[in-house]
């Protein structure tokens, strides 16, 4: 059974063994990017337009858009565009990018990639994102920039939150799980990182930086990335 683990101040949390990690997989969404633009897009911007553009009242535009999100959870289509495209009849892309303004890296996680680029390990960003998502969110961050190595869920047709994917990663990326670390936001991901076997685990404590933080996690949470660069 994974441990519960309680907010640490920053000197508290213990940072991972450096010196033994060869590869970092870091997530996009909550871990590098803040998940404002994600969370006020899906619960706020899509269900509004879905109102305006299919002419229903918003509580009940918003109500039909969430059900059909939540129906999804933790599958591919969860993260399609394409799916939801087709869902809710609405161009997803460019309604994204009414609000694309709101993208941006989370507090200091630039801090991170620089003292990664620094440490001799490779760098690959492994996310539930797909193609759309990444060319919109790419070229306004330059976060292609900082990584050896970009994976998408969607290219191997499997949900990180399903083990088989850090199998399926092998075929992209060559990776010892014992000399692994993974950074994610979501602890279902890294229920099934762990149960892959990889070593290294730590999620996000505030991956949205508009909402509160969480208290408690089942993996050592990560205020700022200073807590573990050092």
């Amino acid at each position: 059974m994974t441990e519960t683990h309680t907010s640490l101040e920053p000197s508290e949390l213990p940072p991972p063994a450096w010196d033994q990690i060869e590869t970092v997989l870091l997530d996009m969404d909550g871990t590098l990017l803040d998940l404002h633009f994600d969370s006020h897009f899906w619960l706020e911007h899509l269900p509004k337009r879905y109102a305006q553009l299919h002419k229903l009242d918003e509580a009940s535009a918003k109500e039909t858009v969430i059900s059909a999100i939540n129906g999804q959870r933790g599958t591919l289509n969860w993260y399609s565009l394409d799916y939801w495209a087709k869902c809710f009849e609405l161009d997803i892309v460019e309604l994204k990018r009414e609000v694309q303004h709101l993208i941006g890296f989370r507090s200091d996680a630039k801090h991170l990639l620089e003292f990664l680029q620094q440490h001799n390990a490779r760098i690959v960003l492994a996310t539930n994102a797909d193609q759309h998502s990444l060319k919109l969110k790419l070229p306004p961050t330059g976060l292609d920039q900082y990584v050896d190595d970009i994976v998408s869920s969607a290219q191997l047709g499997i949900a990180k939150e399903d083990p088989a994917f850090w199998q399926a990663l092998q075929s992209e990326v060559a990776y010892n799980p014992a000399t692994t670390l993974l950074i994610d936001d979501n602890e279902e991901v890294l229920d099934s990182a762990q149960a892959y076997g990889i070593q290294y685990l730590y999620t996000i404590l505030q991956p949205d930086m508009r909402s509160p933080e969480r208290t408690v996690t089942r993996y050592p949470g990560v205020k700022t990335f200073n807590q573990i660069t050092r």
